[in-house]
């Protein structure tokens, strides 16, 4: 391992991979705020569903 140090600057490459990290982090933040049902901005513009249904009163 530490001869892959020896051939790249230790900082760099960790500049490098927070840059790319933060770009990844950016790109799918924006691919959710695309979406009707990730978009937390806002809000949920899809028809209410059965998983929204409120619960079925006591059976007797």
């Amino acid at each position: 391992m530490w001869r892959i140090w020896r051939l790249y600057d230790p900082l760099r490459a960790m500049v490098v991979q927070g840059i790319f990290l933060f770009g990844l982090a950016a790109m799918i933040h924006l691919i959710l705020l695309s979406t009707n049902k990730f978009n937390w901005l806002d809000g949920v513009k899809a028809a209410p569903t059965a998983q929204n249904a409120p619960m079925p009163g006591p059976s007797s």
